[in-house]
C-alpha cells in the first residue's frame, strides 16, 4: 500500500472513545521499548507520527491512526515494564481485554519482539493470550540490523519455537534502520484486510 495521509484519529482508554466508522484495525502489541513506534513509523512512511519515547511504558492509551482512509493502525501500550504501579498494570490488562474481545473490527495484531533475544515469559503470555482470542499473528522480530546476517535465521528459529509459533502464524525480521521487512509486512496486513492493490490506481 503507497501511504500518503495519516493522521492520529482517536487516543483512549475505553469502548466510546475509539473510532467507530467500521474500518479495519491491525493492533500492534509488544514489550515497552521493543520499536513499537519505530515499525509504525517506518510503515507509514513518517519519522515521528508514533511518538517514541526513551523511558520505557510511557504509552498509557489505545492510539488509533489512520491510514489512507483505509484502516487503522492501532498502538496499544508497552507491556511488561515492571515500574508501572501495580493499579497502572492491572487497568492496562483490562482496557487491552476489553479491546481483544469486543473489537469487531480487528483483522490481526502485529505482536513485536527483539530478534537479539529469545522471547521472556511476558511475551510468551502475551502470544497465548492473543491465541486465546482467535487472531491471526504477525511476529515483527525487531532490531534485524543489530545482528550479523549470519545470526538471524538462528535467532528467528529461537524465537519460533520459544513462542511455539502456530504454522498460520509469519514471522517476519524487521529493521528500522534499513525499512527491511516492510514491503513484506505490507503483503500480510494487505491480505488481512482484504485490500486489493488494484483500488490504488
Amino acid at each position: 500500500m503507497k501511504v500518503n495521509n495519516v493522521s492520529l484519529a482517536a487516543v483512549g482508554v475505553k469502548m466510546s472513545q475509539y473510532p467507530d466508522d467500521g474500518k479495519p484495525e491491525i493492533a500492534f502489541a509488544g514489550k515497552s521499548n521493543v520499536g513499537k513506534s519505530t515499525l509504525i513509523n517506518a510503515m507509514i512512511g513518517r519519522k515521528a507520527l508514533a511518538r517514541t519515547s526513551s523511558q520505557p511504558g510511557k504509552t498509557r492509551t489505545i492510539n488509533f491512526y489512520n491510514v489512507e482512509d483505509i484502516l487503522y493502525f492501532v498502538d496499544l501500550p508497552g507491556y511488561g515494564y515492571a515500574k508501572a504501579p501495580r493499579t497502572e498494570i492491572e487497568k492496562w490488562g483490562k482496557m487491552i481485554e476489553e479491546y481483544l474481545n469486543k473489537r469487531e473490527t480487528l483483522r490481526g495484531i502485529v505482536m513485536l519482539v527483539d530478534i537479539r533475544h529469545e522471547p521472556g515469559e511476558n511475551d510468551r503470555l502475551m502470544y497465548d493470550w492473543l491465541k486465546h482470542y482467535g487472531y491471526d499473528i504477525i511476529i515483527a522480530a525487531t532490531k534485524k540490523d543489530k545482528i550479523k546476517r549470519s545470526q538471524i535465521q538462528k535467532q528467528l528459529s529461537l524465537i519460533k519455537n520459544t513462542l511455539k509459533l502456530a504454522p498460520e502464524d509469519r514471522l517476519i525480521a524487521f529493521s528500522g534502520e534499513t525499512k527491511d521487512g516492510v514491503e513484506e509486512l505490507w503483503e500480510e496486513l494487505e491480505k488481512l484486510i482484504g485490500y486489493e492493490k488494484t483500488e490504488a490506481k
